[in-house]
């Protein structure tokens, strides 16, 4: 059975992980381990490397990938092409720019099993996919229906929502829904969405589980 090795941001990653991406690739067996010497949150390149590369080491047949967010990486986690990227404008050509040199950054006798990933802005713009989700999990009074419905009204797609730090995805569901823990909520509410309208309204998070379903 092929393997893959999913290294994840958080905890919300890791659930979704196991509630959503284990049960959709059941000929693959994919482990996903948050990131290491970590409180919760991104590192520095060279600390997500080492573990890159030492999961690569270790099996000689696995397949590694990065299930990361963008929003979190800041300037002195000095990222490969970091400043470079800053300068393109358009975020999904930033994004691809990015995942390009962190694949270029792994040794070369490595780097042909590492798929890196960004998830762009934050793992939360995905849960903007279905709306209806809200009002099949939540009581009316707990969530601010119309408020959410202008968010997604404003973006051409999820992967989009972001203005500034005090409007990421997660923020603005802290603030849209009564009680909002990201962890109990996430995972559990993107499985209720279902992976396949996920993956049709998220260009990018469609193409890294394409890629990972053709290995």
């Amino acid at each position: 059975m092929k393997r893959i090795i999913i290294i994840c941001e958080g905890q919300t990653e890791q659930e979704f992980c196991r509630q959503v991406l284990q049960p959709h690739f059941n000929a693959i067996h994919i482990d996903y381990p948050t990131i290491k010497k970590s409180g919760g949150g991104i590192v520095s390149w060279s600390a997500l490397k080492k573990q890159i590369e030492n999961h690569l080491i270790e099996e000689k047949s696995v397949i590694v990938t990065t299930f990361i967010d963008y929003y979190g990486i800041q300037d002195r986690f000095a990222f490969p092409e970091w400043a470079a990227s800053k300068k393109e404008m358009d975020k999904g050509k930033r994004m691809n720019l990015l995942e390009t040199a962190m694949h270029l950054a792994i040794a070369p006798s490595l780097n042909h099993r590492f798929i890196p990933y960004i998830q762009l802005h934050e793992f939360e713009a995905l849960l903007f996919n279905d709306i209806k989700i809200f009002e099949d999990n939540l009581r009316e009074d707990d969530f601010k229906k119309t408020e959410l419905e202008q968010i997604i009204q404003q973006y051409p797609n999820p992967e989009l929502i972001n203005d500034t730090p005090e409007n990421t995805p997660s923020r603005r569901l802290i603030r849209l829904i009564d009680g909002y823990d990201k962890i109990i909520y996430g995972a559990g509410l993107a499985e209720s969405i279902g992976l396949e309208k996920i993956r049709a309204k998220s260009p990018r998070f469609n193409n890294w589980i394409t890629t990972l379903e053709n290995l």
